[in-house]
């Protein structure tokens, strides 16, 4: 089995203009047109068995139109997350929807959503997510949104785990895009409930790539690809030629998507 942790979408009203924006931002084609369709017919090319759904509020108002959305497309195939704003006037009735929907976890965008992983005026959100007992995707590292400013570094992610040790945290592109030494100083190796997911990492160097998954475990690294924007099918290749044994592969590929998710990988 192949489960792809980490991709995205958009409702078909948006797509197009949606991944035109995203597209200039990062100066990079995505590989599809921004709909869910095109991106399970690349599954399909690609030999995804499911995939983890990661929308995005990058403005409050958005968030419960993307989570209806997201409650709308979820299958047997796609495992849909919800997205909640720190800025949002509902965020903490938000939170609690998104559990009682059936959505499967929480992404947030430090960078797209105008905070830093560590300041203190999240630490009230934070914690209720952690109370939820639920899986978070956090971008972590450098992005092109905002070139300048790191929102999530490694540093600040190890810290703000210090005070959320139960936090279900999945820090993306191996903890810090283009930052990935300091991932492997300053992630790799932490306890508790901490995952790197292997989104958007296919530059990573090979001998780097796996001292890091070595350090920090290969029951805690997710597959992901980031689609539209890396395929999965490259990801793969990678990961099988830097000297992975078939149980660390087992690991990353679908154990521990199947951990963290049980019963989402067999029902909306």
């Amino acid at each position: 089995m192949l489960i792809d942790f980490h991709f995205h979408a958009f409702s078909d009203k948006i797509a197009e203009r949606a991944i035109g924006v995203l597209r200039d931002n990062c100066g990079v084609e995505p590989l599809t047109d921004g709909t869910l369709d095109m991106a399970l017919r690349l599954f399909d090319e690609w030999g995804v068995d499911k995939a983890v759904l990661l929308p995005i509020a990058t403005k409050p108002a958005q968030q419960r139109i993307i989570n209806d959305w997201a409650v709308s497309v979820r299958s047997n195939r796609v495992i849909s997350f919800g997205t909640v704003h720190p800025d949002a006037e509902d965020l903490f009735e938000e939170i609690h929807r998104i559990k009682s929907l059936g959505l499967k976890g929480y992404k947030l965008h430090p960078d797209y959503q105008g905070f830093f992983i560590n300041e203190s005026r999240l630490e009230p959100m934070l914690s209720e997510l952690e109370a939820m007992e639920m899986p978070v995707v956090i971008h972590a590292g450098f992005d092109p949104v905002s070139p300048e400013l790191v929102h999530c570094t490694p540093q600040a992610a190890a810290d703000m785990i210090s005070r959320h040790p139960k936090l279900k945290v999945v820090l993306a592109h191996m903890g810090g895009n283009d930052l990935w030494e300091d991932s492997y100083e300053h992630l790799c190796g932490l306890g508790g409930e901490v995952y790197l997911d292997t989104a958007y990492s296919y530059d990573v160097p090979d001998d780097l790539m796996l001292k890091m998954i070595r350090r920090h475990g290969s029951e805690r690294v997710l597959f992901a690809s980031d689609c539209p924007w890396q395929s999965s099918v490259n990801m793969v290749r990678k990961l099988e030629k830097i000297g992975l044994t078939g149980k660390e592969l087992d690991n990353i590929f679908w154990q521990n998507a199947l951990r963290l998710l049980g019963n989402a990988l067999d029902k909306p």
